[in-house]
């Protein structure tokens, strides 16, 4: 047992520390396409970090459209290491944190603002943490390699960090833990043990153009092809399977006096299994071939082409995932805190790494309408905020969850 007492004595004094590095975080845009941005919350992170003993490393993104990831390391006495993962961006633009008047704000027991949830207040918690464990065990602290991974475009399609993080890891990497949100059901806190894998998919149909007027029957309308075929992607979901297909763009035509030659969508679907993505991914690209739309001149069929555009794989339901929650579920009951678990649908970089080394997901703390700014003046909308009481309830869980893990590998 750990004197959660003493515990929760220091981390209650490091709180008004800890919100202000969180106000500083917020008040920087770090939105994926401004680079900039992201890499000046990236040197104030790397900054904050260094009193802990931390050495940065700023590594140049694939994609010279984003930021750099950051990677902070303080090299321990052992050759056991841990793996913290938290990301830079954001999804809001500078012009709509302004047209919304989007920024800090604390309202009673919410704290508003770009990143707040997700996941600016993760970064906190992961700050937090790590200064409670060199307080309340310092040997520990200094014996343990932590390795702090900071992605710089999670917001987007971003394989290459899991690359950088799977390269850093070493046999003696003892679990990843992402500092996502945690989910809530009643006063149950979750923990994400899963979460789904994603494809997006475009479907391009090629039909025959044709005079709108005089030459009709010449044409293979390319958009009325389409339209037949997007019940068909909708109706391979399979709830059963928790396998889910969203239509999300559709374009057709140029101009009205003129029979579509072209008609493309764009769209995703999401398994949580290995398995019920791939029967997704092998029924979408079976539908490539001849349309049943033709021309009634000569029975030129229109052409189906499907095509994946990126991947990210499922994180299914493991042993090695288990094992680690076993952890934060017993540090809950220590402290108090009601802990559960949850597979979630959205994606986060666990994605990229749950086969690489154990890996559990939701260590942040509570908050909701992530991705959201806008505020309407009934008050039925409301923009991104984190939860101020549960914070430092959630800091004391996971340092004692960590603490667990690492004393079980002693």
């Amino acid at each position: 047992m750990h004197d959660v007492v003493r515990l929760n004595q220091f981390v209650e004094s490091q709180m008004p520390a800890t919100w202000e590095f969180l106000r500083q975080m917020v008040g920087i845009n770090s939105w994926t396409l401004n680079p900039a941005g992201v890499d000046r919350l990236s040197r104030f992170t790397a900054e904050s970090f260094a009193p802990l003993g931390f050495t940065a490393d700023f590594v140049p993104s694939v994609n010279p459209a984003f930021g750099k990831h950051l990677v902070l390391t303080r090299r321990g006495k052992s050759s056991r290491s841990l793996a913290l993962i938290s990301h830079l961006d954001t999804v809001f633009p500078p012009e709509e944190e302004e047209r919304n008047i989007f920024h800090w704000l604390v309202e009673g027991d919410r704290i508003f603002g770009p990143g707040t949830q997700d996941i600016k207040g993760g970064t906190a918690m992961m700050w937090l943490v790590l200064k409670a464990i060199q307080a309340h065990a310092p040997e520990v602290f200094a014996d343990v390699t932590w390795k702090l991974f900071l992605n710089s475009s999670e917001e987007v399609y971003s394989p290459d960090f899991g690359a950088l993080c799977r390269k850093h890891f070493d046999k003696g990497t003892l679990a990843a833990l992402v500092f996502e949100t945690e989910g809530r059901l009643g006063n149950e806190h979750l923990m994400v043990v899963a979460r789904k894998g994603r494809a997006t998919w475009r479907v391009t149909v090629n039909g025959r153009g044709a005079h709108a007027g005089g030459k009709h029957l010449q044409g293979a309308n390319a958009a009325v092809q389409l339209g037949h075929l997007l019940p068909r992607i909708a109706a391979l979901t399979d709830y059963k399977r928790d396998l889910t297909f969203n239509v999300g763009t559709v374009n057709a035509g140029t101009v009205l006096n003129r029979v579509p030659h072209e008609a493309v969508a764009e769209g995703e679907f999401r398994a949580f299994t290995p398995e019920a993505y791939q029967h997704g991914k092998a029924a979408l690209l079976a539908l490539n071939g001849p349309g049943e739309v033709k021309s009634p001149l000569d029975g030129y069929s229109c052409q189906i082409t499907t095509e994946i555009l990126t991947e990210s794989p499922p994180w299914p339901r493991n042993a090695e995932t288990d094992r680690i929650y076993q952890f934060f579920e017993q540090a809950g009951r220590e402290t108090g805190y009601a802990v559960n678990l949850q597979e979630r649908g959205g994606l986060s970089d666990g994605n990229l790494i749950w086969d690489a080394v154990p890996t559990l997901d939701g260590l942040g703390s509570w908050g909701d309408n992530d991705h959201c700014s806008e505020r309407s003046a009934d008050g039925s909308k409301v923009p991104e905020y984190i939860e101020v009481s549960g914070f430092a309830p959630k800091a004391e869980k996971n340092v004692v969850a960590i603490l667990k893990l690492i004393e079980a590998a002693r």
